[in-house]
């Protein structure tokens, strides 16, 4: 009951309410302290500053008792404790304006405290709802649509083409390629044959297979990632407040201030003046109204910052941990390479590789023939077309008998393979490209490579990154030919690939505990337990998985990595501008205890003089907002 009046009181519109009555209460103190005639508001019955003082002040002395009851060791006193002592102080003098007046600044600061660190939870129900919701068991040589929670270790599944993998398995008849995008961020699908491994929450994309179920309900791959992001948000602790970190010497100072002040002058109004001024609420302003000014600036620039929290913590990041595809690359696969091994034309071999793969649903036969038609060549439709899963095509397209496929598919058909073939698919592949070999009958024409598209501005935005002292780690679950290639285009030195997604929380966490405040980057799935790891966890939100974005604490609206310096800069001016702003404003407060001690100062004026301070630190916020940091 109590809590629920606190969060009432505490709300925006009671904060709006207790403003306007401390406002009508301003009015007649100013009118005496300037000498005019004191302006008095007779249609209320008392005076109007008790409205803010119960609003405003209620919610503030439940958090400091609350705090005092349940907090551990010295985090029982906070900001909370000292404006407390001084509200009540201020009362017990009369001086129902200083009381009111330190109350509804605090109230303003916690305000804005929440609106900063306000966290959407909604990727967590995103990325439960993948978990696959029933299987097809064979028992007896006959199938039956089951629940995934009644699947148990060793039952065989079949997963016909499109179905998700509901549990971890091992292939044990039929071959197919497998989308294991949702894992390992890979932007191909993988091929599988018998003996090899599956994935619960992957996507099964072509031919029909049996699996022996290994891993089930809570073990399976799946529900780890799951546990992975439920664990890493239990354990990252918010940052304390910096007026609270400062309370636990600032009440202890202020009260043995304020107890010599009155027993030497034996005056308790300067006593109490010396804890109003004293009340930490410019402090309590400097660190939400600089980020909230922050949180604008980047939001114009098409950075979602979702806490100050975040934004505090970039300040301080010195490592970024980039995955690879949809993030330094497009995600998206385009023909690279055309070599032809005969006198065929580079056309000649691409249109034909695309009328023999025009009917294909593989990503790199579609690959090919999004090419073919880009460039507006002719593709002639096949009188036979077959597939074999994981390795190739087989099509007759205008009288010749065309082979599409890998080296070991070619090799089957009783194609040989030359040297010069052979060296020229090593330095593909070191290159990180996908590569399919064209034959016509029984010669290999050509061979055509595809690759993920390196986004232009991957490279200038690493090398800012590096000026500005920041390490930059590339995380990825690609091969770690792919990883070195497209690390060196970029230029970054540190690669860890081949990584599932809870190494790469166990990479994230190692070089934390070397002391390092880290920044994820990704856009999949799969990355989203590494986001929240993370310091700080930045998702790419145009094109990547909406998962990932809710996991993060930092959204890159039109997926333009070249914001990521302006991010930085953004952020250590934001973490200089608190600092600053603390250091005037407990300055201004040291200069209003000395004039408080030494009379010149009275409760109200104080108050006054202390909100000037409170003022200051808002307009310093408001200038960070239209710095430019480009």
């Amino acid at each position: 009951m109590l809590k629920k009046i606190k969060d009432f009181l505490s709300g925006v519109p009671a904060t709006i309410v207790a403003g306007i009555f401390l406002l009508l209460d301003l009015v007649p103190h100013l009118m005496e302290e300037f000498g005019g005639t004191a302006i008095t508001f007779r249609f209320l019955p008392f005076d109007p500053v008790w409205v803010t003082i119960i609003i405003s002040g209620i919610p503030m002395l439940y958090l400091a008792v609350w705090r005092v009851i349940y907090n551990p060791g010295i985090s029982k006193i906070s900001s909370a404790l000292l404006i407390s002592i001084a509200m009540v102080a201020a009362i017990a003098i009369g001086d129902l304006f200083a009381a009111g007046e330190v109350a509804w600044i605090m109230a303003i600061g916690e305000i804005l405290e929440e609106k900063t660190t306000e966290r959407a939870k909604k990727g967590l129900k995103k990325l439960i709802s993948l978990a696959p919701t029933q299987g097809r068991r064979i028992v007896n040589g006959k199938e039956e649509m089951i629940s995934s929670d009644e699947i148990k270790q060793g039952d065989t599944l079949r997963v016909l083409p499109g179905e998700t993998i509901p549990v971890d398995g091992t292939i044990i008849n039929g071959e197919t390629s497998v989308d294991q995008s949702i894992m390992t961020g890979e932007s191909l699908p993988v091929d599988k044959v018998q003996g090899d491994e599956v994935f619960c929450g992957t996507i099964n994309r072509f031919g029909a297979i049996d699996i022996t179920a290994t891993k089930v309900g809570q073990d399976s791959s799946l529900q780890k990632l799951i546990r992975l992001v439920q664990d890493a948000e239990d354990k990252k602790a918010p940052m304390a407040r910096t007026a609270d970190k400062a309370a636990s010497w600032l009440v202890p100072v202020a009260l043995l201030i304020a107890i010599i002040a009155g027993l030497m002058t034996k005056d308790i109004v300067r006593a109490v003046t010396v804890l109003v001024v004293f009340c930490p609420c410019a402090l309590v302003l400097a660190t939400p109204t600089a980020i909230m000014a922050a949180i604008g600036q980047a939001t114009k620039h098409g950075v979602i910052i979702k806490s100050g929290e975040a934004l505090e913590k970039m300040g301080k990041v010195n490592t970024i941990a980039f995955d690879k595809t949809g993030t330094l690359t497009y995600g998206r696969l385009e023909v690279s390479d055309i070599i032809p091994f005969s006198s065929i034309s580079e056309i000649e071999l691409l249109s034909l590789a695309a009328s023999a793969e025009a009917k294909s649903e593989h990503p790199l036969g579609k690959a090919i023939v999004a090419c073919a038609k880009e460039k507006d060549l002719k593709i002639i439709e096949s009188d036979v077309f077959q597939m074999t899963t994981g390795k190739g095509i087989y099509a007759e397209v205008g009288g010749k008998k065309m082979l599409c496929g890998n080296e070991k598919y070619l090799l089957d058909n009783d194609v040989s393979i030359s040297t010069e073939v052979e060296q020229e698919l090593e330095r593909l592949r070191s290159q990180g490209k996908a590569s399919i070999l064209v034959a016509e009958g029984m010669i290999c024409i050509g061979v055509i490579a595809m690759s993920d598209v390196l986004r232009p501005e991957a490279k200038g935005m690493v090398d800012r990154l590096h000026s500005m002292n920041t390490n930059i780690v590339l995380l990825t679950g690609d091969n770690q030919k792919t990883a070195d290639y497209f690390a060196s285009q970029v230029g970054i030195r540190q690669v860890r690939a081949q990584l599932l997604p809870e190494e790469k929380v166990q990479n994230i966490t190692a070089i934390q505990n070397e002391g390092k405040e880290v920044c994820m980057i990704g856009d999949g799935v799969n990355d989203a337990p590494a986001l929240k790891t993370a310091s700080v966890g930045i998702a790419m939100g145009g094109l990547g998985s909406d998962i990932a974005v809710e996991a993060a604490d930092i959204v890159l609206m039109s997926d333009d990595i070249s914001k990521l310096p302006y991010l930085k800069r953004l952020s250590n001016a934001t973490i200089k501008t608190i600092k600053f702003s603390i250091g005037l404003s407990m300055g201004i407060n040291f200069f209003a205890v000395a004039c408080s001690v030494l009379g010149i100062l009275n409760p109200t004026t104080g108050a006054l003089v202390h909100n000037a301070g409170s003022c200051f630190v808002v307009l310093i916020a408001a200038l960070l907002y239209d710095r430019k940091f480009e």
